[in-house]
């Protein structure tokens, strides 16, 4: 049996060797200076530039949705394990949760599209923020879902003891509850930031996709998932090339991050 559950991690593995090799056989190419130092500057017959606006409003995107879905997410899973564990309106949040893990990309880009870009509210037209806000959407049921899977697995004998000591239950929850499933929270927030990394159908209907590199949320913002959407059904080998390095740098943004929590986790335990 042992055998047996290594050969069959061993096939399961060999999909991700595959696809990892392929794009670093393809995209280690387009890296350069000026691919990470450069926008794209829409040359078609020359040097087509970097992807420097891409990963900064990539950086810049995420990192808002995540400081929007982080703490709702896990802040609904603690009502849900904490207080909501019996009665209809934790089942019927739970079942909505549920509900938006299975919907498209797509439809949220399309619901943020019609609700802040084409009404105006905030500013007319595209922006980052508005982009930001679709992926949070996205990323919400990842960090809910996950975070009650992880917060459910703290013992309740560790509650019990805190609540017998005198602790009030809101100290239980950040003394006790919260650092013991820290490990478990951090990745199932990476999981959702890597979902949120890698949409581009949200992004085309609420950022768009500009060249220039820019730090206003405010306005149109270019990303890496965009890009390479933009690069790869290009005729010219330089576009389709830079497009292959840009999903390579995606993915080691994705990897550095999750490294650096992990290791940030770890000695959060340790302490």
């Amino acid at each position: 049996m042992r055998w047996t559950l290594a050969a069959a991690t061993g096939v399961a593995l060999v999909p991700l060797v595959l696809i990892l090799w392929y794009l670093i056989k393809k995209g280690i190419g387009a890296w350069n200076a000026d691919f990470f130092t450069t926008d794209p500057n829409g040359n078609f017959l020359g040097d087509p530039g970097g992807v420097k606006s891409a990963i900064l409003g990539t950086l810049e995107m995420v990192g808002l949705a995540t400081l929007i879905a982080v703490p709702v997410g896990i802040g609904v899973a603690l009502y849900l394990t904490e207080y909501g564990r019996a009665g209809w309106f934790g089942s019927a949040v739970r079942y909505f949760v549920d509900v938006m893990t299975g919907v498209p990309s797509i439809v949220f880009g399309l619901f943020i599209y019609i609700t802040l870009v084409v009404s105006g509210i905030g500013g007319s037209g595209f922006a980052g923020w508005k982009g930001a806000v679709a992926l949070s959407l996205l990323m919400l049921p990842v960090v809910t879902r996950s975070a009650e899977v992880v917060l459910l697995l703290v013992p309740d004998s560790l509650r019990e003891a805190a609540l017998a000591l005198g602790a009030p239950r809101w100290r239980v929850v950040l003394r006790v509850v919260l650092p013991t499933a820290l490990p478990g929270l951090v990745t199932g927030s990476l999981l959702a930031i890597a979902r949120g990394a890698g949409e581009t159908a949200p992004l085309l209907f609420t950022a768009a996709i500009v060249q220039g590199t820019s730090f206003n949320l405010g306005e149109r913002m270019n990303s890496l998932p965009a890009q390479i959407f933009a690069d790869v059904g290009q005729a010219q080998d330089r576009l389709v090339g830079r497009a292959w390095g840009a999903a390579l740098t995606l993915v080691l943004m994705i990897l550095l991050l999750t490294i650096f929590a992990r290791l940030v986790a770890r000695r959060s335990r340790l302490a």
